[in-house]
């Protein structure tokens, strides 16, 4: 089968975007932009090499990344042009000697691609030779005079895209529609799916949808939206796992006397691991009390010498409004759900920094908004995720992984106790949770919100 690479096109030198420097270098969400783009392409299973077209003046800050962030799969850096399609050049020549390859290129300024669309990409490259990313336009179009002044034409919406990329193609095909391109005295072109329409037309570009959230950071404005949009960002596991890799393997779940904590422990004794649970009711463990945590560790440590992963699956729930909450449970919630990960997270570090493991925390779809009768639930599920996503920056050069599990409702004893018996198929059963979490641990990804959702049927 044939390579997919990834063009990375980073030569832009962001003048309109009032950054003071290009955007692709602005920082958001812990790291420059073109970092978290990359990361995407580095870390998919179907992308085979990647390259990156830069400003030959930010040419050493490129070569710096690819260091720091260890990426894999970055072979080529390679200098641009001062128009668009220059750079798309850059690459086409680069690989002219691999005419089969499949370029997929990416405006590095859209960080938050994702792998749905990448998967929807390799797929369609099956079929055609040029492949364009588009969503609907929900706005009204309008097409005015040569003054801009005066409606002319209002075109079917339900014909109008509006394009993002990646753009994929065959490097055969796309060499040929710039090597025709390129003999027109009027060539102008600032999309590479443009010019293969308009110069090779008997090639048809299949359109794969696109995201709203797959944005081009453009203006200033736009960063602060992209900062909120990586605070919600979520992903989903891969299916492909291959569980033997926990055989020997030292898992420690806090929280894993039943429902998640109970299932992963089941499932990765089934695979081999060296599982070790701890919970308040069974072993007497309480999280908010760090020596306890801490001890709990150093034991595992004594009889295993390492330890690989730890999961904190422990949380109280208590669903009542905040004035009449009782404030001994208040205060056990708090330090149970808040207080209690961070002493898991503090006391993990240096055997996870030894085993080069993974810490993985939950948390719940109320975090992204707070809601009556939760105050204090979804504000410490909130916590989760905005400690997950710090802590996993902190600790990246240390080789540490931190994620974050999101699962739709699930049917776990704390549940029932707060909703009874709900309708058979409206919610998760634990042992799919489980599941989602022992293919995070062994995935290399680090700093995500992972969900989990029920599989609808067709």
């Amino acid at each position: 089968m044939s390579k997919k690479i990834a063009v990375i096109l980073a030569g832009g030198v962001g003048s309109r975007s009032g950054l003071g420097t290009p955007k692709q270098f602005f920082k958001v969400a812990g790291k420059t932009v073109i970092e978290h783009t990359v990361n995407v392409f580095d870390n998919h299973h179907l992308i085979d090499e990647i390259a990156i077209v830069t400003n030959p003046l930010y040419s050493r800050e490129i070569e710096e990344m690819v260091i720091r962030n260890k990426w894999k799969k970055v072979k080529k850096i390679l200098s641009g042009g001062k128009e668009r399609y220059e750079s798309s050049l850059a690459a086409i020549n680069a690989y002219a000697d691999d005419p089969d390859c499949s370029l997929i290129f990416h405006d590095a300024v859209r960080p938050l691609i994702s792998n749905g669309i990448i998967d929807g990409i390799v797929e369609a490259l099956k079929t055609y030779n040029a492949v364009d990313v588009a969503v609907p336009a929900t706005d009204t179009i309008i097409q005015v005079d040569a003054k801009g002044e005066v409606i002319e034409k209002i075109p079917d919406r339900r014909f109008l895209r509006r394009g993002q990329t990646p753009q994929a193609f065959r490097q055969s095909v796309i060499r040929k529609a710039y090597d025709i391109a390129l003999k027109d005295p009027n060539f102008t072109s600032s999309d590479d799916c443009g010019t293969v329409i308009k110069y090779m037309p008997q090639e048809k570009v299949y359109v794969v949808p696109g995201e709203e959230v797959n944005m081009k950071l453009t203006y200033k404005e736009d960063s602060y939206l992209l900062d909120k949009l990586f605070q919600l960002r979520s992903t989903t596991v891969r299916d492909d796992a291959d569980f033997s890799v926990l055989k020997d393997k030292v898992i420690v779940v806090f929280g894993g006397n039943s429902g998640i904590g109970a299932e992963i422990i089941t499932k990765a004794q089934q695979y081999g691991a060296k599982t070790y649970s701890f919970s308040r009711s069974t072993t007497g463990t309480d999280i908010a009390d760090r020596k306890a945590v801490a001890k709990c560790l150093k034991d595992v440590c004594s009889k295993e010498n390492h330890i690989d992963y730890v999961v904190n699956s422990a949380a109280i729930l208590v669903r009542e409004p905040l004035v009449t909450m009782d404030p001994d449970v208040l205060s056990t919630m708090i330090r149970t759900n808040y207080d209690g990960m961070v002493n898991i997270a503090v006391e993990s570090f240096p055997y996870l920094k030894e085993s080069k493991g993974q810490l993985l925390l939950y948390t719940s779809s109320s975090y992204t908004r707070g809601r009556a009768l939760y105050s204090i639930y979804s504000s410490t599920k909130a916590a989760v995720v905005n400690f997950m996503q710090a802590i996993s920056q902190e600790w990246e050069a240390d080789g540490i992984r931190v994620n974050v599990m999101n699962p739709e409702r699930t049917k776990t004893p704390m549940r029932v106790r707060n909703f009874g018996n709900e309708p058979e198929g409206t919610l998760l059963d634990a042992a799919s949770v489980a599941d989602a979490s022992l293919k995070t641990l062994i995935s290399d990804l680090t700093g995500q919100v992972f969900d989990v959702r029920i599989k609808k049927n067709d």
